[in-house]
């Protein structure tokens, strides 16, 4: 023993214990201790450059506590420690992984999203326990071979990396259910995929994928793949074979063509927008049968079948920024809750009756098969009867189409003869806009009973009356969150759902310090900002009803707080 101290000059375990000083320092020993009982331990955005020691030897090394106190109770005995199942390091500053991460071999889950880790380390392989591996949003460039050893592995998200390629063996993870690939630089998929025929879910999105291998068909239980944002120009024919398919994402390629899906009977939503497909023809639709969803906006088609009817299941259609000049009048037999069609060069239906929204299309549609001697194809309407331009009111407005439309007059004043020309007729649109008005004209009130949709932009109001409020059958038509609303730092509760909001500025909404509810269902919100997650004092967000892909319903429904975690999940580091 004298030996010993001669030698070294200080206590031997001096640097063992100025260790346990460094990790209590950057993880508290309650949070440790409780890791200890529960088998869990988060220390996700403690801005850690590297793991500390304490945590790889946690189920190795004597707690801190037995030391200090030698009486325990029943439930503080250290011996009886859970080992360590669940780890999150996410959001930190951590640039590699220790070979101790093998320490831990009772892991189920390890999450270390939001780093920037440049690869892995090969002590990997030995997590055989693993269940679900969460590298997303690092900078790693290849993965290790022993990643392959993972045979219990389910749920493995490498999204937002620099992978360039998929190492072999790949296929061993039998056991892998969600896959999730997206935003890397991969020009290819392994044929090999065929073998991970448990995965239900692959997104490889946003890679550099030119083709798909035909051996893909051979994924037996996918139900949801997504293609999108590739440089894909054709579809191999065996993917209309994948019987269990039915969330299919394609948008943002270079295809020309539709394939069809002759075998993916229970196909639920097909997006290809944004691609050049210049032709839908009925072998493109006959085999659609469970279809909610057709995403077809800005491609080249030129028109749209009349065996678009055959989609009875369809409730979402966009073909907006096509090149379609007419729809087919059978259009109106389908029961769609939104249709999208700006950026057509349409002549066959009024750009009013467009800008009143889905219903009010498929109801003019519908009215037109039942007119005498028009078939059912392709809808002709007359030439507009408007008035000569000195006329004060447009008399075909108010009977054919329930406006009464006194827009772009540059008044102050609505006349009363443009309110008397309504007589016994039914209005159900008032456009009053681009004019000088300061206040709501108070006729209004006269079509309160029948009146749902009121045009009031580009004047000068600088407040809401009362005669507006009494409008019963009224609902607005928003496109935007109104800018005003980002401007009232004590606005509580925003409820903006049934409108045509497509987009909302998450650093604007999170400067509204005292929203605590904000309700935008049924909306055209084709995407959710994952900054919105930043806007933690919100109580309750209501999204159902939009045409956006993620969140999935699934999280939806776990409530406000679950929504705003995913959404901070995925923004970009």
């Amino acid at each position: 023993m004298s030996r010993l101290k001669g030698v070294a000059g200080r206590d031997p375990r001096a640097g063992f214990r100025n260790e346990r000083r460094d990790c209590a320092a950057s993880v508290p020993q309650g949070l440790l201790k409780a890791a200890r009982k529960s088998g869990q331990l988060n220390l996700s955005g403690r801005n850690l450059s590297e793991v500390p020691q304490c945590v790889w030897r946690i189920n190795v090394d004597i707690p801190e506590e037995a030391n200090q106190n030698l009486s325990f109770s029943a439930t503080e005995r250290w011996w009886e420690q859970t080992d360590l199942t669940k780890l999150i390091i996410s959001n930190n500053k951590l640039q590699s992984l220790s070979d101790d991460l093998r320490l831990l071999p009772a892991l189920t889950v390890l999450d270390i999203h939001d780093n920037q880790l440049t690869s892995l380390p090969s002590a990997i392989r030995e997590l055989e326990n693993l269940q679900k591996l969460n590298v997303s949003h690092n900078k790693l460039k290849i993965l290790p071979e022993e990643i392959t050893n993972l045979r219990n592995l389910k749920g493995l998200y490498l999204q937002h990396n620099e992978l360039t390629c998929i190492p072999e063996g790949f296929e061993q993870l039998f056991n892998l259910e969600d896959l999730d690939l997206s935003n890397n630089r991969l020009s290819s998929i392994p044929a090999s995929f065929s073998s991970l025929s448990s995965v239900v879910r692959l997104n490889i999105s946003s890679n550099q994928l030119k083709s798909l291998p035909a051996e893909i068909s051979g994924m037996k239980r996918l139900k949801h793949l997504d293609c999108n944002s590739n440089l894909l120009e054709t579809i191999p024919p065996e993917l209309a074979s994948m019987e269990s398919l039915e969330l299919l994402y394609l948008r943002r390629n270079k295809l020309r063509f539709l394939p069809e899906f002759p075998s993916c009977k229970l196909l639920k939503e097909l997006h290809v927008g944004e691609n050049q497909i210049e032709m839908l023809g009925a072998e493109h639709l006959k085999h659609l049968n469970s279809i909610l969803v057709l995403d077809l906006r800005d491609n080249k088609l030129k028109s749209v079948p009349d065996e678009i009817t055959l989609l009875q299941s369809l409730e979402r259609l966009d073909l907006s920024n096509n090149d379609i000049s007419s729809l087919p009048c059978s259009l109106g037999k389908l029961h769609l809750k939104f249709l999208a069609l700006e950026g057509n060069p349409l002549r066959t239906i009024r750009r009013e009756i467009i800008n009143k929204g889905t219903q009010e299309v498929l109801k003019y549609l519908r009215s037109k098969i039942k007119d005498d001697g028009l078939s059912q194809s392709d809808c002709v309407t007359e030439t507009a009867m408007t008035l000569p331009s000195e006329s004060r009111v447009n008399i075909h407005a108010i009977i054919t189409l329930k406006t009464l439309d006194y827009s772009d007059k540059q008044t102050a004043l609505i006349p009363d003869e443009v309110f008397d020309a309504v007589k016994s007729n039914v209005i159900t649109s008032v456009n009053f806009s681009k004019n000088q008005l300061c206040e709501i004209p108070k006729r209004i009130v006269e079509m309160k009973e029948m009146v749902s949709d009121v045009n009031l932009s580009f004047n000068k109001l600088s407040f809401i009356s009362l005669e507006l409020c009494m409008l019963q059958k009224y609902f607005n038509r928003f496109k935007i969150l109104p800018e005003v609303l980002y401007r009232i730092p004590t606005l509580e509760t925003i409820l903006i759902s049934n409108n045509q909001v497509g987009s909302v500025d998450p650093q604007k909404m999170k400067t509204m310090e005292n929203l605590i509810t904000l309700d935008l269902q049924n909306n055209d919100l084709l995407q959710i900002p994952p900054e919105l997650g930043n806007c933690v004092n919100l109580r309750t967000l209501l999204l159902d009803g939009n045409p956006f892909r993620v969140p999935r319903a699934a999280i939806l429904m776990k409530g406000t707080a679950a929504i705003l975690e995913y959404l901070r999940d995925r923004i970009p580091s």
